[in-house]
This record gives C-alpha cells, sequence and structure tokens, in this order.
C-alpha cells in the first residue's frame, strides 16, 4: 500500500500543499508589489512537500530519508542564497513589466507551481511507497550525480556573485572560475541533480510510476528553452552584443554542458578547494 486510501501517491495532497503556498505568496507579491520572495517561495515549496510527505508515511526508509534529505539541502541552500542576492542587488528585473499586469503575474505563479509539483514528482512517488528494497547501484549512481550536480550549481552561484559584486566588474558578464567552461553552470548542475534525484528514485518504480521521468524532462526543457537560457541569452546580447570579446566568448564556451574532461577537471579542482579551505580553517581556530 502506497500512500493513503484516497490519495496513494500523495499526488492530490502534494497538488493542494503547492497551490496553496504559491497562492499566498502570490497574494503577497500583488498586494504589496513585493516581488523579493519569488524564489524563495518557490526553492522553499521543495522542502515542504519533502518533510511532508517523509512525516506522514511515517516508514522512514533510507532511501526515502536520503532522498528528502537531499531535496531539502539544496531547497534551503537555493532559497537562502537567492533571498540574500535579491536584498543586495534589489528589484527582480524579471518583475518589471509583471508588477502592474494582474494577469502576467498570475500566469508566472501558476507556472511556478506547475514546475515545484511536476519536478517533486520522483521524491513525492518515493515517499509514498511502503516497501523497503535494498540499496542498487542506482542509488549510489543518482547520488553521485546530486553531488557533484549541487557542487557545480553552488560553486557557480557563489562564482557571480562575488563578480556582480565587485565594483571593477560592472558592465561585464561573468567568465571565471566555472564560467570559464560553460555560459550557464548553474543551471547545468541543477539539471544534473535532478536527474541524479529521479535516478536513485528508480528502483521502487513499479508500471505507471515511471511517468515521474517527466519531473527532471520538465526541468531540463524549461531551463534550456523557456525560462531560463534564452531568457539570460537575450538579456545579455543585448548587453553585449557589440562586443567583440563577448562574442569570442560566446563561440568558444559552451551553452550549458561543459567537456567531460572539463568536467572532471572542475570536480576535481573545487573539491580539492573545499577540503583546503576546511583544513585551513581547522587549522586557525
Amino acid at each position: 500500500m502506497r500512500g493513503t486510501v484516497l490519495d496513494s501517491h500523495f499526488l492530490a495532497l502534494t497538488a493542494i500543499v503547492t497551490v496553496s503556498y504559491q497562492l499566498a505568496f502570490f497574494i503577497i507579491t500583488a498586494l504589496l508589489k513585493f516581488d523579493k520572495v519569488t524564489d524563495f517561495a518557490g526553492s522553499t515549496n521543495f522542502v515542504i512537500l519533502a518533510i511532508l510527505t517523509l512525516a506522514l508515511k511515517g516508514t522512514w526508509h533510507f532511501r526515502q530519508v536520503v532522498l528528502s534529505f537531499l531535496v531539502v539541502i539544496w531547497g534551503l541552500r537555493l532559497a537562502l542564497f537567492l533571498l540574500t542576492r535579491i536584498l543586495q542587488w534589489g528589484e527582480d528585473r524579471r518583475f518589471d513589466e509583471m508588477r502592474d499586469n494582474l494577469g502576467k503575474l498570475a500566469i508566472f505563479w501558476i507556472f511556478q507551481a506547475v514546475w515545484v509539483w511536476t519536478v517533486m514528482l520522483p521524491v513525492t512517488i518515493v515517499n509514498a511507497n511502503s516497501g523497503e528494497s535494498s540499496l542498487q547501484a542506482a542509488d549510489i549512481i543518482g547520488w553521485i550525480m546530486w553531488c557533484v550536480g549541487l557542487l557545480i550549481e553552488a560553486t557557480a552561484d557563489q562564482q557571480k556573485l562575488v563578480f556582480k559584486n565587485s565594483p571593477e566588474n560592472q558592465g561585464k558578464w561573468c567568465a571565471v572560475g566555472i564560467w570559464k567552461y560553460s555560459r550557464h553552470p548553474n543551471y547545468f548542475g541543477e539539471m544534473l541533480l535532478w536527474w541524479g534525484i529521479f535516478v536513485a528514485a528508480t528502483p521502487v518504480l513499479e508500471g505507471t510510476e515511471w511517468l515521474v521521468i517527466v519531473g527532471p524532462i520538465f526541468l531540463t526543457l524549461l531551463l534550456l528553452f523557456v525560462s531560463g537560457i534564452p531568457l539570460l541569452e537575450e538579456s545579455a546580447d543585448k548587453r553585449f552584443g557589440n562586443v567583440v570579446e563577448y562574442k569570442q566568448y560566446k563561440i568558444k564556451t559552451r551553452s550549458v554542458c561543459p567537456s567531460l574532461f572539463q568536467l572532471v577537471f572542475m570536480f576535481v579542482y573545487h573539491t580539492f578547494s573545499y577540503f583546503l579551505f576546511l583544513l585551513n580553517f581547522r587549522y586557525y581556530v
């Protein structure tokens, strides 16, 4: 038996919670014209669904706990990072044309609710599972994919934030660190970690439950062709399209996925740097 009798896979429950949560923040945004909590609302929604479905099922199988924990870590990191960034930078330019257009604003929040519910499907189904199976290779592979993806996403986010906050970099595009190898490494990391979660969920999937693959597919298509990369590329082209160096950067640098060699180099280099930082921190403390 999975989930409850009326909602055996927690699909209705997670939909209701997601819509209610996003609706509350939509009302705040619409009434107060305050859009600094938009990304915070999206990221924390994942955390709520992971904890809620895990606690309601109450079986606390190892796979359920691990995947829920991974979602919580990702969601909290992203929520705090994006909230801190928008408080530093001020208004979110994405909403310049929406603040006074209730229809466009509503469409955005509806889309965000669909994004959260759909991408969370693999974890929702795992947490609704009553049976416990032994760990398989897919679990380990998925967890490794998640770790690599989170490392890339977090590193890319921090590098760009530091770059943007430096006065000497005003009016420049970010091409330092990981950004030398990919024009959108943060999106690559996010796609990789959610595909990792799907892979780690596969040992318990049966029959139509395999349709949860729509989660990572939806995220990938969203970032590649809808609200992610296309909008950022269009904005960057408007600002730097006539700059020769920028044109060369676009030609030489992959849009999303670095080459395998670059990917391995990035992982080893930044993992090693992180451990050195921890060792130095412990030494000074």
